[in-house]
């Protein structure tokens, strides 16, 4: 009894003194990537948080170590960026970031193509 009363009394002050109030929210929007022969390319999928979405990145790092980005895309869902030639034989890994309107940031794809 003892110990449910502390674990209350403790959710309650995070909660008066704001401690809970530093935690954001998770976005909710998508992009895919998929690898045709040597072209890579990632499709902005969108969701119910795109009209946030200020901006996304893509950076693309084949398994020989180059990296290419692609920098401040328009959220248009369906719109896609294709990476000529810089994929390889071996797993490629592309990360897709997106900046939304109230200033937070998001990964929204991390994935070996």
């Amino acid at each position: 009894m003892v110990a449910i009363t502390v674990i209350l009394a403790a959710v309650i002050a995070a909660f008066v003194f704001g401690m809970a109030s530093g935690v954001s929210k998770t976005k909710t929007v998508a992009a895919t990537a998929r690898q045709v022969s040597n072209d890579i390319i990632v499709t902005w999928q969108g969701g119910t948080d795109n009209a946030m979405v200020k901006s996304y990145n893509i950076s693309v790092i084949n398994s020989a170590g180059t990296t290419d980005r692609l920098d401040n895309l328009g959220p248009g869902v369906g719109n896609s960026s294709t990476f000529a030639g810089k994929g390889t034989t071996a797993q490629d890994h592309v990360v897709v970031s997106a900046a939304f309107t109230d200033g937070s940031q998001q990964v929204v794809l991390d994935a070996y193509v």
